[in-house]
């Protein structure tokens, strides 16, 4: 099979270049060499990109997906990490649960003000003791690195 040019990998996975050359900097995915000044990468590195879009999905960071290739390139994958990222997801699931029907709830209630609402007072406590401890939008968790911007 023929090599792909990282221009043709950045198409096909819909990465820019940039991050490519990130994930290969981070150890992610290896070039198999250059083609004049582009690097060159073998089709199997598609499902490797697929296969970290999913631990990025889920919540990984690039540095724990780093841990679930072996030295071989092949998925290495912790049941137990993935376990444990499970388990972590359930708990985001409850409390966004919890922060969904309160919303429903506030926004159909019949109370004159929000803040006579017994509910939607349960929810403003909660989240002054920090109970409601969700990733706020844009905070370092869920804004990923903005990948250098090199020219090859």
């Amino acid at each position: 099979m023929t090599n792909l040019d990282i221009a043709e990998v950045a198409r096909r996975a819909g990465l820019p270049a940039s991050t490519l050359r990130y994930y290969e900097e981070k150890g992610l995915i290896a070039s198999s060499g250059r083609a004049g000044l582009r690097r060159q990468f073998d089709p199997g590195v598609l499902q490797r990109l697929a296969l970290i879009a999913l631990g990025r999905t889920a919540g990984f960071s690039l540095d724990e997906i780093v841990l679930m290739f072996g030295p071989d390139g092949q998925p290495r994958i912790d049941r137990t990490m993935l376990t444990a990222k499970a388990a972590e997801l359930d708990a985001t699931i409850g409390k966004l649960t919890v922060l969904r029907d309160s919303l429903r709830h506030a926004a159909a209630c019949p109370a004159p003000s929000h803040l006579e609402c017994p509910t939607f007072r349960r929810l403003i406590r909660a989240a002054e003791s920090g109970a409601v401890d969700l990733p706020r939008p844009g905070s370092p968790r869920q804004r990923p690195r903005k990948p250098r911007d090199a020219v090859t």
